[in-house]
């Protein structure tokens, strides 16, 4: 019996290795989910397409393959744009499933019409109709390679009767499919400029990012060789904060430590694998930027040494052609004021917490990040999550963080981790839900319950949405709406099936979280925390604090590190002593 186009793209999918679809059922999309019947990938039914998507990105993060999403037509299409952006600005390889009206009504304005092309196009790297079936064979194939290239999310545009035409056999569909990142080399022009640059520099920083994923070693390797601090963006905290010698923190919103410090003592700055975008944050000084996308090159600060190519190879390139530096003094500086800016902020944010209501969030993510495995997955909602998150998750080589890093939208920290976990049911999975990001997508608590994911959503309940707040008083405006009514999400979730607890003092906070992780199930610790602690970066500037003055009669102008005071202090050994360097 001949095979139907939706028939086809199943059987696709399943010789690729796809295991599930996140979406919801609607006429249009039909004849696809009719065609999972018999085949060996799961339908997990959600509540909203946007957490379908954002669903489908944090699978494919968390195991580097292609995870798929689908919606229906109309609507269902465009609730699938805000976790579309997100997936496709976290570099995810991503196949969203996109149905569509009737072939012969488009043009028409028909009942629910869009045009989905047109809707996807800013946040795909690829998207394209299906016009027939011997057609759509040829750009599945396209969509697929686009997303395991690295061209970020893939849209297939079908109309749902496309979907019921019968397809024939496409060579095309046979091809074999490659995933594999190129080591890009610079050319030797820009590479011996760099080298001299370094060269010349006494005092020099490095930045990274998450496009020192797969270069680690060689940042700490350069480092080394040049005596060098290394900061990183939040996007890099995953692969290079963990024993780091040289760790200096973070710059940004988000920042803590001593990195800004040593952005001010270098004349020299390596920006290595980093789109930083808050070009505010970086140093007016000799710049150089390595970056595998070109494009990404000088788009932020005034950079004066570019160089195009992989980060690792880049450094493997360069380490032959420069000198050990000997003196270490600039490096040492900054490891101890790292040290004891963290040591200042660990006092301030731990001394007689456990008595203090309401309760700290500092605190709640300092247990978190104790009481969690460690190969567990974090996800985080943007707002004040992202800065727990960044300041008191220890990341490890085992540990996933996940965030909306590039997109910075609300309401991804819960169907972030319902992806994850419906990925890999072993792992321990851990949301760190802002009230008003969890508000936003609360219906995601059925589908936990649904499919009896055990993942533990911990909330930071503080009935603000505090960012917003931080941002207002920073501008000098007084906040307003940023405050609502409080809500029992313990109890919300409970009605929905979930495990649940309910924490308002500081001493029940451990004994919630380790029951909430140990339990085989989906769990909600809703935790009532303080809403005026707010946390802005170390480099707060002059104007920013007027706006405090002028606005703000309470506000906490550092934020907690948790663990990471540990690095901090074991590095204060690689410092020699008064008589030990050698002349």
């Amino acid at each position: 019996m001949a095979k139907t186009y939706a028939q086809q793209l199943v059987g696709s999918l399943e010789d690729l290795g796809v295991e599930r679809i996140f979406g919801i059922v609607g006429d249009s999309l039909n004849p696809i989910v009719d065609a999972l019947a018999g085949s060996s990938i799961d339908w997990v039914h959600v509540r909203n397409e946007e957490a379908a998507a954002f669903a489908a990105g944090a699978e494919s993060l968390v195991t580097g393959k292609i995870a798929v999403c689908a919606a229906s037509c109309g609507p269902g299409n465009t609730h699938f744009v805000q976790g579309l952006y997100d997936s496709h600005r976290n570099g995810a390889k991503v196949l969203a499933i996109a149905s569509h009206i009737p072939s012969l009504q488009i043009g028409s304005k028909f009942f629910q019409e869009t045009h989905p092309e047109a809707l996807f196009q800013e946040c795909s790297g690829y998207c394209e109709m299906v016009n027939s079936a011997q057609q759509g064979a040829r750009i599945l194939h396209n969509a697929i390679q686009s997303t395991l290239a690295g061209n970020g999310v893939s849209v297939l545009v079908i109309p749902g009767d496309i979907a019921k035409e019968e397809a024939h056999d496409e060579p095309q569909l046979r091809s074999k499919y490659t995933s594999s990142v190129p080591l890009a080399c610079p050319a030797d022009g820009e590479l011996r400029a760099l080298a001299e640059a370094i060269e010349k520099a006494d005092k020099i920083t490095i930045f990274g990012g998450a496009g020192c994923a797969q270069a680690r070693e060689q940042v700490f390797a350069l480092a080394e060789k040049i005596k060098s601090p290394v900061g990183h963006a939040y996007g890099g905290k995953q692969f290079l904060h963990y024993d780091n010698p040289y760790d200096v923190g973070m710059s940004g919103l988000l920042g803590y430590g001593a990195c800004d410090q040593a952005f001010d003592g270098s004349d020299l700055l390596l920006l290595l694998g980093t789109d930083f975008p808050y070009n505010e944050f970086l140093p007016k000084i000799p710049t150089a930027q390595v970056d595998i996308e070109g494009a990404h090159i000088g788009r932020r600060t005034k950079v004066d040494y570019p160089v195009h190519g992989d980060v690792g190879a880049t450094i493997d390139a360069l380490l032959p052609l420069i000198s050990e530096k000997k003196d270490r003094s600039f490096l040492d500086d900054m490891l101890g004021k790292q040290a004891s800016n963290l040591e200042h902020v660990i006092e301030a944010y731990t001394k007689n917490v456990e008595d203090m209501v309401p309760i700290h969030p500092e605190y709640v993510a300092r247990i978190l990040d104790e009481e969690a495995a460690e190969d567990a997955v974090f996800t985080a909602d943007t707002g004040m999550c992202n800065v727990w998150h960044a300041r008191y998750i220890t990341p490890g080589p085992k540990r996933s963080l996940l965030a909306s890093l590039r997109h910075g939208t609300m309401a991804n920290a819960f169907p972030m981790a319902i992806g994850a976990q419906a990925a890999d049911r072993n792992r321990q999975v851990v949301a760190m839900c802002g009230d008003g990001g969890l508000s936003m997508l609360l219906g995601e608590l059925l589908t936990a319950a649904l499919h009896d994911l055990p993942l533990t959503a911990v909330v930071f309940n503080n009935s603000s949405l505090g960012m917003v707040k931080l941002e207002m008083l920073v501008e000098g405006f007084p906040d307003r709406g940023t405050d609502h009514a409080e809500v029992d999400f313990a109890a919300i979730a409970e009605a929905c099936g979930l495990k649940s607890f309910k924490v308002t003092r500081p001493q029940d906070i451990r004994p919630a979280i380790k029951k909430a992780l140990a339990h085989d199930g989906p769990a909600l610790v809703d935790v009532v925390t303080d809403p005026n602690a707010l946390s802005i970066p170390p480099g707060i500037s002059l104007e920013q604090v007027s706006g405090f003055a002028r606005a703000a009669s309470r506000t906490v102008l550092e934020g907690g590190v948790g663990r990471m005071i540990d690095l901090a202090r074991s590095n204060l050994r690689n410092i020699p002593r008064p008589g030990s360097f050698r002349l």
